[in-house]
């Protein structure tokens, strides 16, 4: 179809194309006149990006699609609805009771039939560059649908803080029970403990421990020490019962043997010159012997005394280091005992600790979800408060005339052309020509159009030469 054939066709097709355009702006301005006017009132919440203290260790960042998409489906879900109802009490309303009777004949309840309908009027819409949620409220009274909006909202906020704090308070259950498992537990621990500290007489095991030990190293060293002296005094002993006694340390330096040593040299050396003077038989060199015999035995029992104690100072330091060794053996057993003991100890100490520990987590659990329980705000707050809108959102006047022009010139053209295909008229030249694949002659012209005519013929002439077959071919 060309231009010329769609416009000749609009042409004459032009009443019927109008009165449908018409027809449907009139349908649209009685509609627009008659429907019931809807008013939709709007109130708005904002998430907040920061949660409270308590759960921020928890939920570092809680504003994510999924999260916002979340709360839309609480909103729109039958909790809120029927909280809704609730809150505004419209079960104890006799007019509305009436009206579910006559709807659903008593059947099922009101509660949920209420929530049901205020929901299919309810539009909620998440903001795509922010965490503001709207929600929108239709109904015929302006009032109410503001009404209708704020207490969605309210009982969305509501529902929230309940949701939040509902477990919260289950667990805060749950972990007072453990706790107080957890403190029965520490108790008998710390029972067993002390009953333990008072069978073995123990305060500080760790400090008397350390005594006890410095006590063992003490002994230790003495130990060391009179083995030492012990082996000296040994062999000073072997020495002294042998056959060079004379020559032991005390037996030189003692000052007894040294001057009985020197008055035998002298005696020795005066028989020596007495008896070269006056001979052996002399009273004075008989006597002399004598005194050296004397002088000898004195310095024989001299020695014998002094090595005697030598015996005594060695029996003496065996003795004492048998008494070390032994009080060494005692404390060692003593501190093994005690470090049996300081370990039999140490095990109820760490069940003493790893209870009070297990104590101090479950406590600390238990505060923590009693003040979660206790919470009174959440992360989602109200925006703005839903008015009572001054004007109609449903019927829109305008917008559907607007609609019903545009609507009605579609539909008047393509009535139009369907009722030119069913009543198909020659209206061009080219109808003709397409049509019945003929030339065109002559076209008569319209009356008082003759110069149009003239044109017309010898347009279609030069056509109709232009058709024919060529001779020279």
């Amino acid at each position: 179809m060309t231009f010329g054939q769609f416009i000749a066709i609009l042409r004459a097709r032009w009443m019927l194309a109008l009165g449908v355009l018409l027809g449907i702006v009139l349908i649209s301005v009685v509609l627009s006149l008659t429907l019931t006017k809807q008013y939709t009132a709007t109130a708005s919440i904002v998430v907040d990006a920061k949660p409270d203290p308590f759960s921020a260790l928890g939920y570092p960042s809680l504003v994510t699609p999924a999260f916002m998409a979340t709360q839309v489906d609480i909103i729109q879900s039958d909790r809120v609805a029927q909280r809704v109802v609730r809150m505004l009490k419209l079960t104890e309303n006799p007019q509305i009771r009436q009206q579910w009777l006559d709807a659903t004949g008593g059947e099922g309840s009101m509660e949920v039939w209420l929530a049901d309908s205020f929901q299919k009027k309810m539009d909620v819409k998440p903001s795509r560059e922010s965490n503001v949620v709207s929600v929108s409220y239709k109904a015929p009274d302006p009032k109410f649908a503001a009404g209708l909006a704020n207490a969605f909202v309210q009982a969305y906020l509501d529902t929230v803080l309940e949701l939040k704090t509902d477990p919260a308070k289950r667990y805060s259950s749950f972990f007072d029970a453990r706790s107080k498992e957890a403190r029965d537990t520490l108790e008998a621990a710390q029972a067993k403990l002390s009953a333990f500290q008072r069978e073995k007489g123990i305060f500080n095991a760790d400090e008397r421990l350390d005594v006890e030990n410095a006590r063992m190293s003490e002994l230790s060293s003495q130990l060391v020490a009179l083995q030492a002296i012990s082996a000296e005094s040994v062999s000073r002993n072997a020495q002294a019962t042998g056959a060079s006694a004379d020559r032991l340390t005390e037996v030189l330096n003692s000052p007894i043997v040294g001057q009985l040593k020197s008055d035998l040299a002298r005696s020795e050396a005066r028989l020596q010159e007495l008896g070269s003077r006056l001979g052996d038989s002399n009273p004075q060199v008989i006597e002399l012997k004598a005194n050296i015999a004397e002088t000898r035995l004195k310095i024989v029992d001299e020695t014998r005394r002094i090595t005697g104690g030598v015996g005594v100072t060695n029996t003496i330091n065996r003795q004492r280091e048998a008494q070390v060794r032994s009080e060494l053996e005692a404390q060692r057993t003593k501190v093994l005992h005690m470090k049996q003991v300081r370990d039999e100890g140490a095990v109820l100490i760490r069940d003493v600790d790893n209870a009070q520990r297990a104590y101090d987590a479950v406590l600390a659990r238990l505060t923590q979800s009693s003040l979660e329980g206790q919470a009174t705000q959440s992360n989602v707050s109200g925006l703005t408060v839903a008015l009572p809108p001054p004007d109609p959102s449903f019927p829109n006047p305008t917008l559907n005339l607007l609609l019903a022009v545009f609507g009605g010139t579609l539909l008047g053209v393509l009535a139009a052309f369907i009722r030119e295909i069913m009543d198909r008229r020659i209206r061009l030249v080219e109808d003709l020509t397409v049509g019945l694949g003929i030339p065109v002659i002559g076209v008569m012209p319209k009356p008082g159009s003759k110069k149009k005519g003239r044109l017309a013929i010898a347009d279609a002439q030069r056509r109709v030469i232009g058709q024919l077959p060529n001779p020279a071919k």
